[in-house]
């Protein structure tokens, strides 16, 4: 969305930009050289955004993208290489789920506007928005299973919500790339929208939402929330508990290795 007229930089960080659009917030992710993949600087800083947007009452309506070419490509594995220093368990409970949280609890509407590849954590930032709208060209991919780990960031539970167990499970299990239009047609993601016509779409979007009936809004996220979200603490929970297995695997760190080396992983089991 980046040459909006309208938008207006709220509140500048080292790896997010928040921009104001009359009473809606924009929320841009903003490494574009790393394809806004998540390190711990990039977690701090959209959840300190999070929380900004939550509190201004000013704000009525939010909206979360990518700058450059990527929605988010999830974690940033330059971390992960650190011969084991990383604790997986302590960044999800500690980085990624009070995001997740914070954005499911928010008692006003969040759009994820996907301009590009959303994999992995930024997969599952997007399908914790209220609404997903996609340009053309993105792709959406469970890519944890391309490393040896298992989907986290709530992804367990919000992609099945949303396309069925069996749809769930491929995605899940083959970590292949789903285009947008098929993503659409699976009932993932709301719409797709030309890559010339997305950035002037989904402000539209935003301005729709920040001009409509907020509390109703609300109320609606409650509703959706107790339907679908009261198991998601201990979902959440859940998957960081496997996640932490996975990571002590032989299999995660060849998938490591291997993206490191940019060749295909040579899985064990083990």
């Amino acid at each position: 969305m980046t040459g909006v007229s309208d938008d207006e930089l709220y509140r500048q960080y080292e790896t997010v930009n928040l921009y104001r659009r009359g009473s809606g917030a924009k929320v841009e992710l903003n490494r574009p050289d790393r394809l806004n993949a998540w390190n711990a600087q990039f977690a701090a800083d959209l959840n300190d955004a999070i929380r900004a947007v939550t509190a201004d009452q000013e704000i009525r309506a939010v909206l979360i993208t990518g700058a450059g070419r990527a929605f988010s490509s999830g974690a940033d594995l330059k971390e992960q290489s650190g011969e084991g220093s990383v604790d997986v368990y302590t960044v999800l409970t500690e980085r990624y789920h009070p995001l997740i949280n914070g954005i499911r609890r928010m008692p006003k509407p969040v759009v994820a506007a996907v301009n590009g590849p959303a994999a992995g954590i930024g997969l599952s930032l997007a399908l914790a928005c209220d609404l997903v709208v996609a340009a053309e060209s993105a792709f959406f991919q469970l890519a944890f299973v391309n490393i040896g780990l298992v989907p986290d960031g709530g992804s367990s539970l919000l992609v099945p919500s949303r396309v069925g167990f069996a749809r769930a499970a491929e995605l899940a299990m083959l970590g292949e790339r789903l285009g947008a239009q098929q993503a659409l047609d699976w009932g993932l993601i709301n719409r797709v929208w030309p890559d010339g016509e997305f950035a002037a779409e989904s402000a539209k979007l935003l301005d729709r939402l920040a001009g409509g009936a907020t509390k109703s809004y609300a109320g609606t996220k409650r509703q959706l929330n107790r339907w679908l979200y009261e198991q998601m603490d201990a979902q959440l929970e859940f998957e960081a508990q496997i996640q932490r297995e996975m990571s002590g695997s032989a299999d995660f760190a060849e998938g490591v290795r291997a993206f490191a080396e940019k060749r295909p992983p040579r899985f064990t089991g083990a």
